[in-house]
């Protein structure tokens, strides 16, 4: 690699690294921050998969079984997005194209968050309508609902819009 090209990458990203080692350097952070994600979705999603085999499971009323349908199946997605990327590099590893998949594989990541959110938040409104049945609850899930985008989202799309030079 030239001086010159050597000069632009460091120019445009801060570093002095190449296209494929910043592939692979964004590649070892993303696949830490999957792991924490992942370890949370798998927990919730395990539990949620033995509820259905608790005697109170035939008491629930309708709607609370819907909302745990509903839950199930978004802690499978969810599951199915953050583990995704780790599918995403074993089916293209060695074939030149890491740049990809580290796009690929962030943009899965997005979704498993995402999807991760819309778990936990139908986990909490089902838990908290058969513990209390109060009519506060809805309320009370929309205040945590909040708290997450502020934390998962609002907070890093803050600081990206405010510490992003050009």
């Amino acid at each position: 690699m030239s001086a010159g090209a050597s000069a632009t990458s460091a120019k445009d990203t801060g570093r002095d690294e190449t296209e494929e080692e910043r592939a692979d350097r964004k590649w070892v952070e993303l696949i830490q921050e999957i792991r924490v994600a992942q370890t949370g979705v798998q927990i919730l999603f395990g539990f949620l998969l033995t509820v259905v085999f608790t005697p109170r499971y035939t008491q629930l009323a309708h709607t609370d079984k819907t909302i745990y349908l509903v839950t199930v199946v978004l802690g499978a997605c969810a599951t199915g997005a953050l583990i995704g990327p780790v599918s995403l590099h074993r089916l293209v590893s060695g074939r030149r194209v890491k740049p990809q998949a580290v796009q690929w594989a962030s943009r899965m990541t997005f979704v498993g968050l995402v999807l991760l959110l819309a778990t936990m938040t139908s986990s909490l409104l089902l838990i908290l309508r058969v513990a209390t049945h109060d009519g506060y609850v809805p309320y009370l899930v929309s205040a945590v609902v909040a708290w997450y985008l502020v934390c998962w989202f609002g907070v890093p799309l803050w600081t990206r819009r405010r510490h992003t030079t050009d």
